[in-house]
């Protein structure tokens, strides 16, 4: 996911992809941890980039909006 694709996004989008992603991530954890060998190993780090991305932004989407409100 690219931050301009995110950057489009709005709050409520943005606050729900990170549940979805934190879940997939729990899940992929999950399967790790019960000893089996996941698909694509290089899944857990993309989805954990994913979520800082999306947080990453919806702070600064948050600190724009309070400054207009000053």
């Amino acid at each position: 996911m690219k931050a301009k694709e995110i950057k489009s996004m709005s709050k409520e989008e943005i606050n729900q992809k990170v549940i979805e992603l934190k879940q997939e991530l729990a899940k992929e954890r999950s399967t790790i941890a019960s000893g089996t060998r996941s698909e694509n190993p290089g899944k857990i780090k993309k989805l954990r980039r994913d979520i800082a991305r999306l947080l990453t932004v919806s702070k600064q989407k948050e600190a724009n909006s309070s400054a207009r409100d000053r």
